[in-house]
């Protein structure tokens, strides 16, 4: 037999899924469950934050508990990356990702830092450098309205990157295209990528950064990217609130049986 908190956040949880509370309203303050009869103080806490965990709902002082947006923003996969948005247009891929699930950007929605840090053992492997050398680190936080999506930083290696607009200090984008149309104009077009998942719980900073309940979980992203010559211009580490992405792939299948043949 399940607990009575269980039962409690199941409850609630249907009643979501519904419809019967919307995105944006505020379930009930938990004297008013506890007059009601759904148990005790302690009861009802112990359901609204499994709800929250689950990422159905938010709470905070002063704005109680609130149904969250229940539909993710779609992550698409090599669509993101067409050369024609941040070659010969001005769309950066997490703005991809919006216009793809038909919501809008607004400016200062993502901020920036950047640093000369020496690379750790992940960062260097990536790079094929000595661990401890020193590479530029591009931190990106994107949020939609108040709410933070995810982490991004970039790692570059000096070399490829000094005196460009990826490693100007001041707060801000990299400009029109983003970070591959500034590695584009300096002479390293992207021809490849890869990208690795990972998914696990949040870690207490992460989970404060991204405004994540207790126990919710994150994807971590680890995306390579080459040149033609198999030259690592770019390694990036990416934390996403996986409650707030859809993750999209469209691509051919290959057949390499076939490709052999020819």
């Amino acid at each position: 037999m399940s607990p009575k908190w269980r039962e409690l956040a199941d409850k609630l949880a249907e009643r979501i899924k519904r419809g019967e509370y919307a995105p944006g309203q505020q379930l009930p303050h938990i004297r008013d469950l506890v007059e009601a009869g759904e148990g005790s103080k302690s009861t009802v806490h112990a359901a609204y934050k499994a709800l929250e965990a689950e990422g159905l709902v938010t709470s905070s002082r002063g704005h109680g508990t609130v149904v969250r947006q229940q539909a993710p923003l779609k992550r698409l996969g090599i669509a993101r990356y067409d050369k024609a948005k941040w070659r010969d247009g001005d769309e950066v891929a997490f703005i991809a990702d919006r216009v793809a699930s038909g919501r809008a950007y607004k400016r200062g929605e993502q901020t920036q830092s950047v640093s000369r840090v020496q690379a750790s053992p992940l960062v260097a492997a990536a790079h094929g450098l000595p661990e401890g050398s020193e590479v530029y680190a591009r931190a990106r936080l994107v949020k939609e309205g108040d709410q933070p999506t995810h982490t991004l930083t970039s790692y570059y290696r000096p070399e490829h990157v000094e005196g460009t607009r990826i490693v100007d200090p001041t707060p801000g984008p990299a400009g029109k295209g983003g970070g591959f149309r500034v590695l584009y104009d300096a002479g390293y077009e992207i021809d490849r990528m890869r990208e690795e998942l990972f998914a696990r719980i949040a870690s207490p900073e992460e989970a404060a950064l991204l405004q994540l309940a207790h126990g919710e979980w994150v994807v971590e992203l680890h995306r390579t990217t080459y040149t033609a010559d198999g030259t690592v211009v770019e390694f990036a580490v990416g934390i996403h609130a996986a409650s707030r992405f859809a993750w999209a792939y469209d691509f051919k299948v290959p057949d390499s049986a076939q490709e052999a043949s020819q």
